[in-house]
């Protein structure tokens, strides 16, 4: 089925009116795009049975129907063109309704043929978008990547950065909140690189005394210290021909830091209480949870060192910035930990899923572990519930927001528009949310992409809405 003539675009315009439908078709030819037309319901149902356009203008009152039916065909065309809906001002709520049906925008007539350009040139850009997400989330969700589960757009960034660094030889730096996967980065790194048939050495710099970490890190000959009962190797013997990740290398002092700018720069040296040299081949990961610049300017952490060690940086991004992973991660749990206890679970029920999506999660995928857990031992098994989940993520995610209903005796209120309660609506969740626009998206059970757009659109200096 055709998409694009001669690499133009191609708008579907439906418009019933001949003097108007000319003149829209020559703002479309203006704006570089190949118009189709269509005055009916009929006949755009017979255009969308061979063509999948780019974009629709639609008029919503058409001889034989409303518009929505064309939105209707469009869905069953299995086509992704945003609509932009073409309207008189009086009938703008119209307008408004069909954007909560699934349109992009609006259009009130008369418009210029610049306002029409401006309004399809983003329609094209969001389309284009949308179908690069959905490729890059259909290949994760097809072949999944490493250990990691998630098709958000901040994890597909880290998930490109991980291919293209892992073939090199140069350090790496994974920053992130505790229990983002800064390990599974790291690992994955290992794995995709030449030295995946090598040692992967990991070393946790904040789970054993600072005095120890130095025995840890080079090992030790037999004497260097009390206790030191015979010689031990340490992890950089180990890794050797392979990937040594230091873990919370900002709890690491500066004596061992000093050391361990030598081993990067050199690839040599000394186990503790030897003189004898040593020399190895190691590739580097590094993470912290901490913000390095902040540990530099505080003079906790070697400037010198970070630069060494933050060739190639990975930023980790926390579990609330990752939308419906949330939802993705939650289910893979519930089935593991479903199959070691035994039982059998069918899923989230809608509102379980709406307050997973809300709660802010601060010990990230590491926390969801453990409250999905806690779900499978203490629930018996079939939909997970709202109720079966711990108070700590019932407590604090505010209550879905009311639906008022007048009351048979209250007084006739003033009728405002729509927009401006959309916008109310909007904004009001977002301060319930601490302007995180995904927990907001949540809260009014609608698209994050809505919000983005609506807030695109009051930007603008023509924008409806009240300011």
């Amino acid at each position: 089925m055709s998409s694009e003539t001669d690499n133009r675009p191609q708008v579907l315009l439906v418009e019933d009116d001949p003097t108007l439908s000319r003149l829209y078709q020559a703002y479309l030819e203006r704006a570089g795009v190949e118009p189709l037309h269509g005055g009916t319901i009929a006949e755009a149902r017979a255009i969308l049975a061979n063509i999948r356009p780019s974009v629709v203008l639609l008029d919503l009152h058409l001889p034989d129907g409303h518009g929505f039916e064309v939105m209707e065909a469009l869905k069953d065309a299995n086509c992704d063109a945003p609509v932009i809906v073409v309207t008189s001002g009086g009938s703008i709520s119209s307008a408004v309704e069909s954007m909560r049906a699934g349109a992009y925008d609006f259009l009130v007539k008369p418009f210029s043929p610049e306002r029409l350009q401006v309004t399809l040139t983003n329609a094209l850009e969001l389309r284009r978008l949308k179908r690069i997400e959905r490729t890059l989330a259909s290949d994760a969700a097809a072949e999944g990547f490493e250990n990691f589960i998630g098709v958000s757009p901040a994890m597909q960034a880290v998930y490109r950065t991980l291919r293209d660094a892992a073939p090199s030889k140069a350090a790496i730096f994974v920053t992130g909140e505790s229990g983002t996967g800064k390990e599974l980065a790291a690992e994955a790194i290992h794995r995709l690189s030449p030295r995946s048939h090598g040692p992967f050495v990991a070393l946790n710099c904040s789970a054993m005394p600072r005095d120890l970490v130095e025995s840890e890190l080079f090992g030790h000959v037999k004497g260097a210290f009390t206790g030191a009962h015979m010689a031990r190797e340490g992890s950089a013997a180990r890794a050797d021909g392979g990937t040594m990740f230091l873990d919370e290398i900002g709890e690491m002092d500066q004596p061992l830091q000093a050391k361990l700018l030598r081993f990067i720069q050199t690839g040599t040296y000394q186990p503790v209480g030897s003189d004898a040299v040593r020399k190895v081949d190691v590739r580097f990961v590094c993470a912290t949870n901490r913000d390095p610049v902040e540990e530099i300017r505080g003079g906790r952490f070697r400037e010198d060192l970070y630069y060494r060690l933050n060739v190639v940086p990975i930023q980790m991004p926390a579990l609330r910035e990752r939308g419906t992973d949330i939802i993705l991660i939650a289910r893979y749990y519930l089935n593991q930990y479903a199959a070691e206890e035994g039982k059998s679970f069918d899923g989230f029920d809608p509102e379980a899923e709406r307050l997973l999506m809300t709660y802010p999660w601060p010990g990230n995928v590491r926390q969801l572990a453990n409250v999905v857990r806690n779900v499978v031992v203490l629930s018996a098994g079939g939909v997970a519930t709202a109720a079966m989940l711990p108070p700590v993520v019932r407590d604090t995610v505010p209550p879905r927001p009311a639906v008022f209903t007048a009351a048979p005796a209250a007084p006739v209120r003033a009728i405002r528009p729509m927009a401006v309660i959309e916008r109310e609506a909007i904004e009001a969740a977002l301060a319930e949310a601490g302007g995180n626009v995904g927990r907001a998206a949540a809260l009014l059970e609608i698209d994050a992409s809505t919000i983005y757009r609506k807030k695109r659109e009051w930007a603008k200096p023509d924008s409806l809405a009240v300011r």
